[in-house]
């Protein structure tokens, strides 16, 4: 009986005649390979793949000598094309034949590569290649490969980790309620992982304390404290934070740092090392700015090309650093110094914000991070354009001022007309004083009409050295005064002599009539203490004024005349005397500028007087160049073209360079290499800004980091290559990266979100166990405690005193002697005032001299970057904070406060000068010796004592 057909069956028969039919060809397929020769493999099977074998092969074993744009032996194996192509010795890789290919025989008789350049080949690896090139030498399309494209044991590869694109981690779980903010919990899963837990808060005092250095670098005063502990309300602690951030102050802190990062320095270095009056606008940008909350990307593409976005100071960034004023005449000399010059510029641009270390690839491509010497030189050729010194600061309304210049000056010279009938007549006949003594910015000595034909001015003495005039002006008694003693006027000067210094003379006798002040543009005499010079004007004329000046600019004030005698004639053997220096005042350093003042006014045309004055500053405030200034912050022209220079030589360059970035990092960055200045530096900036960058975000978290707890997440704040540290909590740095940007960029916030975070409130207390875990609290599992830095140090000695200067910007105080000479001689003063007692990031910044009190607490010397201080401890230190004048100067003053609030009463003193001091109360056995010692060495004693406390130089 036959079987139903059903589905069931049908699919059993189906899947029997499918086995039987595989069971064949299986057997077939053996029988056939028992036939073949065992010597010859399944090559399709054998062959190893191009990009995870054989790539990584040439990469790591071959490119270290075969690329670039000098390979050895002319053979480059970056690509297929190169490869094929061969080199000095003839073809490498001959495809699909690997016994005619010379490249093969090399590395298997063990010749390459070079015993200097690593081991030999393995024999797996041979074979891999023989195989590779027996199959045809495969190689992807457009596939070139790069000596970084992988990280080995010796150098970063472009898998580097900091090299990576930006991927925002997820936020763990949290270990229980400790956490405050997703920062805490990242910390607490490494915490986790090591067996170690975060250690509990920080009591209130502490926090304030510790939160007001770190934000403002200033100490809480008591009633700031009293105020604090007494706040009840849930968020007291986050509207301290949002208070501190809102001050002016945090700009100057924070200031402090960035000024560390970027090398910033107020003299040239070098031998003369001369100060730069004009570079303090930079100090006060950063400030501002930081104050103000820009945005990152806009605070980069400022400090690269604020010249082209309005923020002209921003750029004294590019030229912070050292630059030699004397240099070196020989064509060699003048290479190597631009070269110099311009490695500080990309070098310290590429560690500031990229966190890369490029100085390596001036010579050579770089040999531990993924940096051609070509990217050295299209980073160079981006500041091909940039100088050092000074330039014009326009104005905002520039402009204008330049559209209404005419009126303004018909109006001054009305005014100017009126104001010269105020001004004291020379008296050629009497010796007693009723004129201002000389200034060297600018005299007038006027006398009553006088025609003249020849004018002599003759010095008779100065303050030092050979005379100098920077022009010698002559006003003739016109309703509207003209200068006659213009070269342009055709008049013609000659003089006793002129100054030289053996080499191109700088003071030469036409500037003494050529309409330009300064002293570059001065007449120096060849006498010392003495010389005329003489002006023939065009034709006679009535004169009543004669203006000089040693230089108008107010750069020198030395070589002045304080002795002189002014004489005119019509014919050159009749001359008359019409002014000296006699009726002036005594010389003076300190004396004002100014030839008409009130007390030489006759009283009934004071007001007249006061009016006229008024009315002339006004008119004088409206003049284009009254509205600018000189600021360091270097020059700009049209770049020639960039060369790479063989081993680093700048007498040896070789192919042109255009303008970009380092390839290895981000978007790719090319510029034609006509490109004109400008928009190298805008392009520049605007790839450092972008968000697909994977380095800078980080780098400015990290920095960030590294300032609030005393050590970044990355340990190195300036290398993220291959050199650097890695970081502790990789994750952790990704996501305030990731934050970072998604918040805009904006500092403040990132601040507030590492304060508000558990693992900052952490107390500072030390735990054996954790310590014996993590002895340098890498993993955060408490707030270390750490010393402050001198700024904050001397800013907090000046604030418990009650003598810290708080006025904001402008030129900075200087704590050296004054000194004019060529080399530059930094004297630190003996004695501090007023002037000196403004915060220390005002000070001015030499290059390698220190403070003489504070440098010793491991200060910058801001002839290198410094992004992050050493921490050393010295005798040094302790003598300095003890002895040095200044200490004792603020022990007085510190005194002088305590006893001026608390009153005669001991323990009222030693109370007062705890709470100043510690922003605490002495508990018993603290007042007890503190009485002790002001009973019986003073309250002085005391003071001196809390300046020199561990608790009054350490935050915890």
């Amino acid at each position: 009986m036959a079987r139903p057909d059903t589905p069931g069956r049908r699919r059993k028969l189906v899947q029997a005649m499918l086995l039987a039919l595989l069971l064949g060809s299986l057997l077939s397929l053996r029988l056939r390979a028992a036939d073949e020769p065992a010597s010859i493999p399944n090559a399709a099977a054998a062959v190893p793949t191009f990009a995870k074998e054989i790539a990584p092969l040439l990469v790591s074993r071959c490119l270290g000598c075969h690329a670039g744009a000098d390979p050895a032996g002319g053979l480059n194996l970056t690509s297929r094309d190169h490869a094929l192509a061969g080199g000095e010795s003839g073809t490498a890789i001959v495809a699909g034949k690997p016994e005619e290919s010379p490249l093969l025989a090399r590395v298997r008789d063990g010749e390459m590569p070079p015993e200097d350049k690593g081991p030999r080949l393995t024999e797996g690896e041979v074979a891999a290649l023989k195989t590779w090139i027996a199959a045809g030498a495969t190689w992807p399309d457009n596939r070139v490969l790069s000596p970084y494209e992988f990280t080995t044991e010796k150098r970063a590869g472009l898998d580097w980790w900091s090299l990576q694109p930006l991927v925002r981690p997820a936020v763990p779980s949290a270990r229980g309620d400790w956490g405050r903010n997703p920062i805490d919990a990242f910390v607490d899963e490494r915490l986790a992982a090591a067996g170690l837990k975060p250690s509990p808060p920080a009591d209130r005092r502490t926090l304030l304390r510790r939160a007001k250095f770190d934000l403002l670098g200033l100490p809480p005063t008591p009633e700031e404290v009293e105020q604090f502990l007494a706040d009840t309300s849930a968020d007291a602690y986050e509207q301290l934070i949002d208070r501190l951030l809102a001050s002016p102050h945090y700009g100057e802190r924070w200031g402090r740092h960035w000024l560390d990062v970027v090398r910033f320095g107020e003299t040239d270095g070098y031998e003369t090392n001369k100060p730069r009056r004009t570079a303090w606008p930079y100090r006060d940008y950063v400030i501002d700015a930081l104050n103000e909350d820009k945005p990152y990307a806009q605070f980069i593409l400022e400090q690269l090309a604020g010249d082209q976005v309005g923020a002209d100071a921003a750029t004294g960034f590019l030229v912070g650093g050292t630059h030699d004023v004397v240099g070196i005449q020989n064509i060699e000399g003048q290479l190597q110094q631009r070269a110099n010059d311009l490695d500080d510029i990309l070098s310290t641009t590429a560690t500031t914000f990229l966190g890369l270390t490029v100085g390596c690839a001036r010579c050579h491509d770089h040999k531990f991070d993924p940096i051609s010497q070509r990217d050295y030189y299209s980073l160079q050729a981006i500041f091909a354009g940039v100088r050092h010194g000074e330039r014009e600061l326009k104005p905002v309304d520039y402009e204008d001022r330049l559209r209404d210049e005419p009126n303004v000056r018909r109006e001054l010279a009305t005014i100017e007309r009126r104001l010269a009938e105020f001004e004291p007549l020379a008296q050629v006949a009497t010796a007693t004083p009723q004129r201002p003594p000389v200034h060297a910015t600018g005299n007038i000595d006027r006398f009553s009409p006088v025609p003249a034909r020849f004018v002599r001015f003759t010095v008779q003495a100065t303050n030092n050295l050979e005379p100098c005039l920077d022009e010698l002006e002559i006003y003739t008694a016109e309703a509207s005064p003209r200068n006659v003693a213009l070269a342009s006027a055709g008049a013609k000067t000659s003089a006793s002599g002129v100054y030289s210094n053996g080499t191109s003379p700088l003071h030469k006798l036409e500037h003494v009539n050529d309409g330009q002040y300064g002293n570059g543009r001065s007449w120096i005499s060849s006498e010392s203490g003495a010389g005329w010079v003489m002006v023939e004007l065009a034709e006679p004329v009535e004169i009543a004024r004669v203006a000089w000046a040693r230089d108008r600019e107010g750069k020198y004030a030395d070589r002045l005349p304080t002795k002189y005698k002014v004489e005119v004639a019509v014919a050159s053997d009749q001359w008359q005397t019409v002014a000296t220096s006699e009726d002036r005042r005594p010389y003076a350093a300190d004396a004002k500028p100014e030839s008409i003042t009130a007390d030489t006014v006759p009283t009934e045309r004071a007001e007249e007087f006061k009016t006229l004055v008024a009315d002339r500053d006004k008119w004088l405030a409206r003049l284009p160049t009254a509205g600018m200034r000189k600021i360091y912050a270097g020059t700009f022209e049209e770049p020639k073209a960039t060369h790479r220079l063989h081993r680093g030589d700048p007498m040896q360059p070789r192919e042109e360079v255009s303008p970009g970035a380092i390839r290895a990092v981000g978007q790719s960055l090319a510029l034609a290499a006509d490109a004109p200045e400008r928009e190298r530096r805008l392009a520049l900036a605007r790839w450092l800004g972008d968000a697909q960058n994977p380095l800078v975000a980080r780098v400015l978290v990290n920095r960030l980091w590294h300032y609030h707890f005393g050590h970044g997440l990355v340990s190195t704040p300036s290398n993220f290559g291959f050199h650097g540290g890695r970081p502790s909590h990789p994750a952790l740095l990704d996501w305030l990266a990731s934050e970072f940007l998604a918040r805009g960029g904006s500092l403040k916030a990132m601040h507030r979100l590492i304060m508000l975070s558990a693992t900052y409130r952490q107390a500072g207390t030390a735990n054996e166990q954790a310590a014996g875990i993590d002895a340098d609290n890498r993993l955060l599992w408490r707030y270390r405690p750490r010393r402050l830095e001198a700024e904050p140090i001397r800013d907090a000695i000046l604030a418990v005193s009650g003598k810290l200067d708080l006025s904001r910007g402008g030129p900075g105080y200087d704590p050296f002697e004054p000194d004019d000479s060529y080399v530059h001689i930094y004297i630190a003063k003996q004695s501090f005032g007023p002037a000196e007692w403004r915060r220390m990031v005002y000070q001015l910044k030499p290059r390698v001299l220190q403070d003489a009190t504070f440098g010793v607490f491991d200060c910058p010397d801001a002839s290198q970057v410094t992004p992050r201080r050493n921490l050393s401890t010295t005798a040094m230190q302790a003598l300095n904070l003890l002895n040095s004048p200044f200490m004792v100067e603020q022990a007085r003053e510190f005194a002088a406060r305590v006893a001026g609030e608390a009153g005669a009463d001991a323990q009222a003193q030693a109370q007062r000068a705890f709470q100043l001091a510690f922003a605490r109360a002495p508990d018993p056995a603290e007042t007890a010796r503190a009485v002790a010692l002001i009973e019986g060495h003073g309250l002085q004693a005391l003071c001196r004592a809390l300046y020199n406390a561990s608790e009054f130089l350490y935050v915890d």
